[in-house]
């Protein structure tokens, strides 16, 4: 741009390069208007004319050149305004940037213009761009249907790189706004400059190449990623997979096979294209014999053969020989086979066409302005031409064309592939489509089987920042980043997911626990004391117990004359080997599945067959202590301790537990209970005794009962005889006192099936310990030494 200071006159502004593409495009727009004035049909005996200005692609040009246009038919023979132009309409502007500049400075005369490349969403705002229409699709539709292309393929972590003009502003911000709620983060945003700067544009490659986004989205016009993307490739960064807009998805200038490496892949979504029959033969008229005097044909040639047509060239470019000719590969200008931008030209001329023939076929006293009048063919003035292209609607090799309220055409888009040629250029393949008027979530249609992706990969490429949760896991947010870049956290036991990437983790109903991979939920475990390892260990303990029992049982019923046993009470020796034979087996209550019946009969079996045998030998005790006690002469204790008061004794002393037990049962019997609290990954099936209180009650009268015998007995420690029972008993009472003390809190603290084990062992070792300590030493005697099995050797008056 020349330095404007007001001091002198401007310079004219000089354009950095040529476009052939956009070349192209002023043809188009030449054919159209020859086509028209031709026809027969279409504005029959009125001639078009036009004048084509460039812009270069920039919005101070622009500007100009419709202040130019708007002054007269020449910028130089108008310097002043003097008269109305007499313009009816603009076709263009191509960047949304130059636009805007361009219908602001057209609204005050109400000229309208119809755009065939700038699709900002901005322009749908009819009170700033009241004249402004448009044979593109809103960039909103554009933006939506690329937020649906990378939740398709879930890539959740992309960059966005746009031009620095209101395109690229409102394109990302329309963007931004079509994320919002699906699971796609942007991890940058960067600017391309719109006076290209290669220090800014070595910035933003380093962005990309750090970055675990692997997917850019690109809103930029073709102009600004020329530089970038040849800076791009003496980088040589590769990997990236482009998602180009309608702007540069399509460029011509991209299709050298030197472009392969580095941009196969691309994919986007471009203008719909169409068919101009005669634009391949009108372009190839195009050469410096035919327009000697255009400058663009001279600057056409200099692009694509690098050499100037004319000799006194300021260029420095050598002389062409004159033997030039356009060929195919020239595709930046001879790429006829699928226009798309060009096409968009052809419709924007053709609707300004037919808009003014049926402005012309207005018939006085039903016209559309002031008292039903109509336009003066001599004089046609722009807002009437307005209000006929906001009604136009015809069609074109049978697409129908006309505009909404918004100025706005039919929203349709091709998906293009950027693909390897036969010849190894870049070829634009149709991979699918993008219907603006379908329903919600039917609009996008993509043929995935025919897509190549970036590296030439047929496998959709990744572009995430965390890798996806597998099912068993869940998603947890890292602090102060986007929500597209978390940890995979593994479900806590009882928890399950079983989708990839889910939110949270969901609980396992009550009898239900999960599996481990947290992916499913399983029936719990169902744990009791059955007969497995432990539970026969304990059957047999239990079952050699009862036998041993019994065993002693028939030794003393064999010598129940002998001195041992006559000695020692027979009688309430067999009722304390009943009530222990009871007690050994009713350990086996304890194993097995619980139920009502067993859980009702293990505690009370237990406490009053206990109960039983600590009476049996309480009254043992109190006889022992009584017959050595009673010295004096006369003294009759010993008759209220005979036989009979001896059985008074032990049924009281039972009975007590009986009805403790009774009243137990009626009150709050014990029944089954499917425990979780303790593990909760297991159910273990447990006997809850209903009343705690009962429970310790039935442990205490039994404690006391131990208690009472164990001081009597240690009082007749030390009575005469070589056959002190008492001795004895206080041994066999504090084993069992022991056991039971020991048995408290390792009862309260076994888990599970242990605490039946406990009490069932704690049964066991206490019956083992009366069983060993009262019997073995009289057993010992009468199977092992007879001899002393005598009165007075018991009585200690052995000789």
């Amino acid at each position: 741009m020349p330095d404007l200071n007001c001091t002198y006159r401007p310079p004219p502004v000089r354009c950095n390069g040529f476009d052939p593409r956009a070349f192209r495009w002023a043809l188009t727009m030449k054919l159209a208007v020859e086509e028209i004035n031709q026809s027969t049909q279409l504005l029959p005996n009125y001639t078009l004319g036009y004048k084509i200005f460039d812009s270069c692609a920039y919005p101070l040009t622009g500007q100009r050149a419709a202040v130019a246009v708007l002054n007269g038919l020449s910028e130089e023979e108008s310097p002043t305004c003097s008269d109305a132009s007499p313009l009816l309409a603009v076709i263009g502007e191509s960047g949304s940037a130059q636009s805007i500049v361009v219908s602001r400075i057209l609204q005050p005369f109400r000229i309208p213009m119809i755009s065939y490349f700038s699709s900002c969403a901005c322009f749908t705002d009819r009170r700033s761009y009241p004249t402004f229409f448009r044979v593109i699709p809103n960039d909103d539709y554009q933006v939506n249907a690329i937020a649906q292309l990378l939740v398709r393929f879930n890539w959740t972590w992309v960059g966005v790189v746009r031009g620095d003009h209101e395109y690229g502003r409102f394109a990302l911000q329309g963007l931004l706004r079509e994320l919002k709620g699906t699971k796609v983060c942007v991890a940058y945003q960067e600017m391309i400059p719109l006076l290209y700067n290669r220090q800014k544009a070595l910035e933003i490659m380093q962005v990309m190449k750090s970055s675990l986004a692997k997917v850019v989205v690109v809103f930029s016009a073709e102009g600004e990623m020329t530089p970038f993307l040849r800076d791009y490739m003496i980088q040589n960064i590769t990997g990236i997979q482009w998602v180009a807009s309608e702007a540069w998805v399509t460029a011509s200038v991209f299709t050298g096979s030197e472009y392969y490496p580095f941009l196969g892949g691309t994919i986007g979504f471009g203008i719909r294209k169409g068919h101009i029959s005669r634009l391949s033969d009108y372009l190839m008229t195009v050469s410096p014999e035919n327009y000697p005097n255009n400058p663009l044909v001279k600057e056409l040639w200099e692009a694509l053969y690098g050499c100037s047509p004319y000799a006194p060239s300021a260029s420095q470019l050598p002389l062409c020989t004159g033997k030039e000719i356009l060929l195919v590969q020239h595709s930046a200008y001879m790429n006829t086979s699928s226009p798309r931008v060009a096409y968009n030209v052809y419709k924007a001329v053709y609707a300004v066409a037919h808009s003014l023939h049926n402005l012309l076929l207005c018939k006085p006293g039903v016209g559309p302005f002031e008292n039903n009048s109509c336009a003066q063919s001599n004089n046609v003035l722009p807002w009437q031409l307005q209000h006929y292209i906001e009604e136009v609607k015809f069609k074109i090799a049978g697409e129908e064309v006309n505009f909404d309220l918004k100025g706005d055409s039919v929203p349709y888009y091709d998906i293009i592939n950027w693909q390897k040629g036969t010849s190894g250029n870049i070829e634009f393949v149709n991979v699918g489509l993008f219907d603006g008027t379908k329903a919600a979530g039917e609009e996008l249609v993509i043929y995935e089987d025919k897509i190549t992706w970036a590296g030439h990969q047929r496998e959709v490429p990744v572009s995430v920042c965390s890798a996806s949760c597998p099912p068993g896991s869940r998603k947890a947010v890292r602090r102060g980043e986007p929500i597209c870049c978390f940890d995979c956290i593994p479900c806590d036991s009882g928890k399950i997911s079983n989708e990839t990437n889910s939110v949270e983790c969901i609980f396992c109903p009550e009898d239900f626990w999960s599996n481990e991979d947290r992916t499913i939920c399983i029936p719990k475990k169902v744990e009791f004391l059955a007969y497995d390892s432990l539970g026969i260990a304990l059957t047999v303990i239990s079952v050699v117990g009862a036998c041993l029992t019994i065993g002693v049982f028939l030794v003393f019923f064999h010598h129940r004359n002998t001195a041992v046993v006559r000695v020692n009470n027979s009688e309430l020796s067999f009722f304390i080997l009943f009530a222990l034979t009871f007690c050994f087996l009713c350990s086996l209550v304890f194993i097995g599945e619980p139920t009502r019946w067993s859980c009702m009969l293990r505690h009370t079996a237990f406490s009053i067959t206990f109960s039983l045998c600590i009476s049996c030998i309480l009254a043992k005790t109190l006889v022992v202590l009584a017959a050595f006690t009673a010295t004096r002469p006369g003294d009759n204790i010993m008759k209220w301790l005979g036989p009979r008061h001896q059985r008074v004794i032990i049924f009281s002393c039972t009975m007590v537990q009986v009805i403790i037990c009774a009243a137990w049962l009626i009150d709050a019997s014990p029944y089954p209970s499917r425990n979780t609290k303790y593990e909760r990954s297991k159910i273990i099936l447990e006997c809850s005794v209903g009343s705690s209180l009962a429970f310790w009650c039935v442990l205490g009268y039994i404690g006391l009962q131990a208690c009472l015998c164990f001081v009597l007995a240690f009082l007749a420690r030390k009575l005469p005889g070589n056959f002190n029972e008492a001795k004895f008993i206080t041994f066999s009472i504090l084993i069992f006192c022991a056991v039971w003390l020991a048995f408290i809190p390792a009862y309260i603290s076994s888990p599970g099936i242990y605490a039946d084990a406990v009490e069932s062992f704690a049964i066991l070792a206490s019956s083992f310990g009366l069983l060993f300590c009262l019997f073995a030493p009289k057993c010992y005697i009468i199977l092992l030494k007879p001899e002393k099995n005598t009165k007075q050797h018991l009585m200690g008056k052995e000789k």
